[in-house]
C-alpha cells in the first residue's frame, strides 16, 4: 500500500499453507440455489397446486426441538472453499484477496475482524487491513476504499460497521465497487436481490447464512408463512427479500407493528434480529415452527467468568418446548455467516480470474 494522508495501513498477506489445504481438491458438491427457484406467479382457482417436495419435515409432536447447529455446516463450507482455493492456486497460481477497513478502536469491531481474519487464514484467503483513527475524515476513508477498488489483488472489500457518527455510512458503502462488495450492501446488489429474476453480485452474508441453514436442514420454505422480526439493512430487509425469492409468504414485524406476537404466532418460519434479549417468548410461537435467532445480545451474568453471557432475541428455554427446530445463540447462525463472507470472496476471485 502506498502513502497518502490516511493513517495506519497494516498489510497482512497470508502465504502459509491453509489449514484445510490437505483436503481433496476435487470439484465441490452441488449446493442448493441460495436465490431460490425463479418461478412465474400463476394464480389458479383450485386449492391443489404442484409444489416442490420438501427435503425434510419438522414436527413438534411433543418431542424436543431439533437444534440447528451451525458449526458443522460452517466447517463443511470452509472445507469446500479451501479445496477450491487450493485448486485455483494449483491451476492458475492465484488466490483470493480480501481487504478489511476498520475505523476507530471499538473492541467488539476488532474482535469480529480478528475472527474473520483467522477464518481467511485457514482457507487460504490473503488479507490486507487498513486501520484509520476514529476522527478520520470522510475523504480519507473514501480514498482508502477507492484504492482497494482499483487494486487487482483485492477481490472483496469489507468495511467494518458501525462507523463513527460523523461518517456517512450509506455514502461509504455506495463507493465500494459492487463487484467487490462481499457484504452485499451496495444499492445495486440490494436492488438486484429485490427484483425477481435478477442476480446480485453478492447476497449479504447474514441472510445468505440463514437460508443456507434452512436448506441444509431440509426446512420447507416454499409457500410457508414467514415472519421476519426487524428490518435492518444487514439482516431484516435482505432476509425478507431472500425468503420471497424462495416463494415464502413474508411479513415483517418492526417497532411500530401492532400485535407483533399475534402476527408472529401464525408463522411457520420465524427469523429475528432486533437486539432485544428474550423479546420472542414461547407464546409468540406457533407449535412446530422453525426459529432462526440472529440476535446477539450481551446479558449480565455474575456466574459467568466474564460477567456476562451471550443470548439471542428468542427466549430459548421457552421456545424449545414449542418449536420443531431452533438455532442456539451462540453457535447457530454466527459460524455460517463468517463462512458466507469467505464464499463471497472466493466467488469474486473466480469471476475476476475467469476461473470455473
Amino acid at each position: 500500500m502506498r502513502g497518502g494522508n490516511w493513517v495506519g495501513v497494516v498489510g497482512r498477506r497470508l502465504r502459509k499453507q491453509a489449514s484445510y489445504g490437505s483436503h481433496s481438491t476435487s470439484s465441490p458438491p452441488e449446493y442448493p440455489n441460495i436465490l431460490g427457484p425463479n418461478l412465474p406467479d400463476v394464480w389458479t382457482s383450485t386449492t391443489q397446486s404442484h409444489r416442490p417436495q420438501s427435503s425434510g419435515n419438522f414436527s413438534a409432536s411433543g418431542n424436543t426441538a431439533t437444534i440447528i447447529d451451525g458449526k458443522p455446516i460452517a466447517e463443511e463450507i470452509k472445507f469446500r472453499i479451501a479445496g477450491e482455493i487450493q485448486r485455483m492456486k494449483t491451476t492458475i497460481g492465484k488466490s483470493p484477496g480480501l481487504a478489511v477497513v476498520l475505523v476507530g478502536q471499538r473492541r467488539d469491531s476488532k474482535t469480529y475482524i480478528n475472527i474473520k481474519l483467522r477464518a481467511c487464514e485457514k482457507v487460504g484467503i490473503a488479507t490486507v487491513i487498513a486501520e484509520l483513527p476514529e476522527n478520520c475524515t470522510e475523504s480519507e476513508l473514501l480514498d482508502v476504499v477507492s484504492r482497494f477498488n482499483e487494486d487487482p489483488s483485492v477481490h472483496g472489500i469489507f468495511v467494518q460497521l458501525p462507523l463513527p457518527q460523523h461518517l456517512d455510512e450509506e455514502k461509504i458503502m455506495t463507493v465500494v465497487s459492487p463487484e467487490k462488495d462481499v457484504d452485499g450492501f451496495h444499492p445495486l446488489n440490494m436492488g438486484n436481490l429485490a427484483i425477481k429474476g435478477r442476480q446480485p453480485f453478492f447476497i449479504p452474508c447474514a441472510p445468505k447464512g440463514c437460508i443456507e441453514l434452512l436448506l441444509k436442514f431440509g426446512v420447507e420454505i416454499f409457500g410457508k408463512r414467514s415472519v421476519v422480526i426487524g428490518r435492518s439493512k444487514i439482516v431484516g430487509l435482505p432476509i425478507a427479500l431472500l425468503l420471497q425469492r424462495h416463494h415464502a409468504t413474508v411479513s415483517t414485524v418492526h417497532s411500530f407493528t401492532k400485535n407483533p406476537e399475534q402476527i408472529t404466532s401464525q408463522a411457520d418460519i420465524v427469523v429475528s434480529d432486533v437486539g432485544i434479549p428474550n423479546l420472542v417468548q414461547g407464546n409468540w410461537l406457533k407449535p412446530g415452527a422453525v426459529v432462526i435467532d440472529m440476535g446477539t445480545n450481551l446479558v449480565k451474568d455474575p456466574s459467568s467468568r466474564h460477567g456476562f453471557r451471550v443470548t439471542g432475541d428468542v427466549c430459548y428455554e421457552e421456545a424449545i418446548k414449542v418449536v420443531s427446530a431452533i438455532t442456539p445463540v451462540p453457535g447457530g447462525v454466527g459460524p455460517v455467516i463468517i463462512s458466507m463472507l469467505l464464499s463471497n470472496t472466493l466467488e469474486s476471485a473466480k469471476r475476476a480470474f475467469g476461473f470455473t
